[in-house]
């Protein structure tokens, strides 16, 4: 099974130098280039942070093969009908290039700024049940009603459509038994970051472990709707498992690294462009290297 290495590229850059950065990823050979749909994130929060479809639009009109996306859309200041007009908008500018990442959210920054309490995991969980189905009809259907508790279409019109038929492609993240649901019926991808709760005291070995299960649980959830779990690609987002940023130390060390996940039936793995100061502060000839040598070793 080969695997494919991409980036994510936080949407900090004013755009006379971001623009280089994302022909930079297309120039290195990286299969996507995502980028984090936030109204602000971690430790970035005091500092420049652009919207994700505009940089992703930009970035579409200075690329021309690499893939473009989120690592993820969530609901905590969408609404099915504004995004998907958006997401068509995207694809066509990008030529059928876009990946939506989308999951359910969390209780970060964004969570509150529209004035809201943060929902707790069940009121997300349950704005997401609802949020998943209304996006895959509205990107699908050239118009769509649809009542709802949380979101509601009333003749939402979507004419052309997406580039992508039928429409372009979920890679759903999720961990949970409804998200794992979603993910099998509406998905053509998964996204995790492993477990959070090894992060700070697990190991890599643990790490591992972790990740076998939740594609195990992915499997069956797969099962119950009669789809085989082989056909959904499996993105491991990089940066939030015990092993920090040591693969990115070296190419010996990374392909390490992408081997054993690999094994476990991953089909992506996603590292973060560097950022001085900050979390992703890994030097950038060895992530050159990598994007350059990694995936050959690894037989993609």
């Amino acid at each position: 099974m080969s695997l494919r290495l991409s980036t994510v590229i936080l949407p900090i850059y004013r755009w006379a130098e971001g623009r280089k950065v994302w022909e930079g990823a297309e120039g290195l050979g990286f299969h996507a280039a995502y980028t984090y749909d936030h109204l602000s994130w971690r430790t970035f929060r005091d500092g420049p942070w652009f919207g994700a479809v505009p940089t992703l639009t930009a970035a579409a009109t200075a690329t021309h093969n690499i893939r473009l996306g989120t690592l993820v859309t969530s609901p905590n200041f969408r609404h099915p009908v504004t995004l998907a007009k958006e997401l068509i908008s995207l694809d066509d500018v990008s030529g059928g290039r876009v990946t939506l990442g989308i999951g359910a959210g969390g209780n970060g920054f964004d969570a509150t700024a529209l004035g809201q309490a943060a929902w707790t995991p069940k009121e997300r969980a349950d704005r997401f049940g609802e949020f998943v189905p209304l996006l895959d009809r509205l990107l699908t259907e050239g118009a769509v009603s649809q009542p709802g508790d949380f979101y509601a279409a009333e003749e939402a019109r979507n004419i052309p459509g997406c580039v992508q038929r039928p429409r372009l492609p979920f890679a759903v993240a999720a961990t949970g038994p409804r998200g794992l649901r979603l993910t099998a019926r509406y998905g053509q991808g998964w996204v995790t970051t492993g477990d959070p709760k090894l992060y700070e005291t697990g190991t890599p070995e643990q790490s591992v472990q972790a990740l076998r299960q939740q594609i195990d649980r992915l499997g069956a959830a797969c099962a119950e709707v009669g789809r085989d779990v082989a056909d959904l690609d499996k993105t491991l987002l990089h940066g939030f498992t015990p092993d920090r940023n040591r693969p990115l130390e070296s190419v010996d060390a990374f392909v390490d690294f992408a081997g054993r996940h690999q094994e476990l039936g991953f089909t992506e793995i996603v590292i973060h462009w560097p950022i001085s100061d900050s979390d992703f502060a890994y030097d950038h000839a060895t992530f050159e290297r990598i994007a350059a040598e990694a995936t050959r070793q690894l037989g993609s």
